[in-house]
């Protein structure tokens, strides 16, 4: 019913300005919107909506992932403008902070300034 519809992506945030700030100007997302309700950006097709929240709970997982063709470049760049990439204890992680899974994809995370926890994947 819904495989001919498009996806919309949503993250929460309490401070729109500061996200719209990280998500526009760190990871380089195009703004469609901004109001007192949302900042609505671009990722390359899909519509993310960061939606203003009194207060953000942090899942403890994932909530948003990008697929990148080349990991180390795409990590190296993102430090440059000040990402930090998380290191999780008992991962095998390398000293970009890249998992490699048993089927050889690699996998590292990093947070946005309300700690979700986003990702990026270079899959095999």
């Amino acid at each position: 019913m819904l495989g001919s519809s498009h996806i919309v992506a949503f993250a929460a945030a309490t401070d729109l300005h500061r996200a719209r700030a990280f998500y526009e100007q760190v990871l380089g997302l195009p703004v469609a919107e901004h109001n007192d309700f949302a900042c609505v950006l671009d990722a390359n097709g899909t519509m993310l909506r960061i939606t203003a929240a009194p207060e953000v709970r942090q899942a403890g997982y994932t909530v948003l992932g990008w697929r990148v063709t080349d990991i180390t470049a795409a990590i190296r760049g993102l430090a440059a403008r000040g990402v930090v990439f998380l290191r999780y204890e008992g991962m095998d992680q390398d000293s970009d902070g890249v998992w490699t899974a048993p089927g050889g994809d690699r996998v590292a995370w990093f947070t946005d300034p309300d700690g979700n926890v986003l990702s990026l994947t270079q899959f095999v």
